[in-house]
């Protein structure tokens, strides 16, 4: 590798102290010393989350929204990284994973996501993320977690901070417009907490009503009220 470049994280918060006491440990471990920082973008945890990050030498950005679109943004405007990486805080990173990423740039993959498997052993679940090893319309939701260079961020013009809910998506179907997306064919562990607290034909039913609307271009404020109203216990940000 001739060039150095250096990966800037990103991880949008609400009150998931618990969550970053897990999660920071292992992005440090496992990110060495490709790792420029890791940020903060919280929009007003009531919580430890602030003094949990701080613990661990992260950068904190106070954020005026409760939206993921206008955190990951924040976050992003004070990153010195070449290259993005945006990660929700009950995702689990996978072994050697800012290796993968700098390996995927360096062959001129500027944007891209992994599988993933949840921290459950139900069956159907199994079969959820057996699906994220395609590269389909479903990829690239924020469960996968996504590395895009500052080049390509900065040309799509970040995330569009219209969409409260299914910002991921219109990201990476806009990527896909102007560049290579790609499919890292190795796991990443993500939460099943959503699932255990509605049931997976609940979860599944709401994921699919709120991706029908989402390509209907159904406004994102009446896509995120429906999606709230159909499952409990959703975080805000």
């Amino acid at each position: 590798m001739t060039e150095e470049i250096k990966i800037s994280i990103i991880i949008p918060t609400l009150n998931e102290s618990k969550n970053l006491k897990e999660l920071l440990p292992s992005l440090l471990e496992n990110g060495g010393d490709l790792i420029q920082e890791i940020i903060i973008s919280d929009a007003g945890s009531t919580d430890s989350t602030i003094s949990t990050a701080r613990e661990f030498g992260a950068v904190i950005v106070q954020c005026k929204k409760k939206s993921r679109a206008h955190q990951i943004n924040s976050g992003i405007k004070v990153a010195n990284g070449g290259i993005f990486y945006i990660v929700h805080a009950d995702c689990r990173p996978a072994i050697n994973y800012s290796k993968d990423i700098l390996e995927n740039y360096f062959l001129g993959k500027e944007a891209g996501c992994y599988r993933y498997s949840f921290d459950s052993d139900r069956f159907l679940l199994k079969i959820n993320s057996w699906f994220t090893r395609f590269n389909g319309i479903f990829a690239g939701g924020g469960d996968q977690t996504l590395f895009i260079t500052r080049n390509l961020f900065e040309r799509l013009g970040g995330f569009d901070e219209k969409f409260t809910i299914m910002e991921d998506f219109d990201l990476t179907r806009r990527i896909k417009k102007i560049s290579d997306f790609h499919v890292i064919p190795k796991e990443i562990k993500v939460s099943a907490r959503k699932y255990e607290v509605n049931g997976w034909l609940i979860v599944q039913f709401a994921n699919l009503a709120a991706f029908t609307l989402f390509l209907l271009k159904i406004p994102p404020d009446s896509i995120k009220s429906l999606y709230c109203n159909l499952l409990k216990q959703q975080k805000t940000s």
